[in-house]
């Protein structure tokens, strides 16, 4: 893990963006279709913590990213050539367009200058949506990723990231996946091979802490 420092010197509030990935009622909430997946993210504190981040994000002026996974009532352009997205379409909660299936879960709380960006297809919340755009035109050139899930999104948000060449920084605490211990393992074995891995506390205390201001 990098030094406090370090860290403060990657995130700094002007180039950096932080993504919240599919926190939205429909997997993370009380009603999830993926019930064992938002049991995970609650009862490991992940969710709370990820509205801590977002919270201090609106306090120091960091752009805060929502990505949503959605779907058209008709299923139209979304994937079927894999067994993940045909078992989606017969769970029990869809994650339809307009629905409050697709609303950012509490206690995440969502501010009018974050930015909503909303995927038909695919399993990244990066390729193939507007963020790539987003992020470059906002200027950032750290982002930091949080939510779910660890078995897929994540990963898939993370390696895409580094590929258009951010620095990526990831909470270990303010992710989730099943089975509860998949998630270290795979961060340890995966992300911190890619990423910079740190910790929630650690983020919130080079977001609150003020910068020194070097006068010529």
């Amino acid at each position: 893990m990098p030094s406090y420092e370090e860290l403060r010197e990657i995130l700094d509030p002007t180039s950096t963006v932080l993504l919240t990935v599919e926190c939205q009622q429909g997997v993370v909430g009380p009603d999830s279709a993926l019930p064992e997946l938002a049991k995970e993210a609650r009862a490991s504190g992940v969710l709370a913590r990820i509205a801590q981040l977002v919270a201090a994000g609106h306090e120091c002026r960091v752009q805060v990213i929502h990505a949503i996974a959605e779907r058209r009532p008709d299923g139209r352009g979304a994937n079927h050539n894999a067994r993940l997205f045909r078992a989606a379409e017969r769970l029990p909660v869809q994650q339809l367009s307009g629905s409050t299936a697709v609303r950012v879960a509490a206690p995440i709380e969502v501010a009018d200058e974050d930015l909503v960006v909303r995927r038909l297809h695919g399993l990244s919340p990066i390729a193939g949506t507007d963020v790539d755009a987003l992020l470059r035109n906002l200027g950032c050139r750290t982002l930091i990723v949080t939510g779910v899930s660890a078995n897929v999104a994540i990963p898939n948000a993370v390696f895409d990231a580094v590929n258009r060449g951010y620095t990526t920084v990831v909470p270990r605490d303010a992710i989730a996946g099943v089975p509860s211990d998949y998630t270290p393992a795979m961060v340890r074995n995966t992300l911190a091979l890619v990423a910079t891995i740190t910790t929630t506390d650690e983020v919130l205390a080079c977001f609150k802490r003020p910068r020194t201001i070097t006068r010529a």
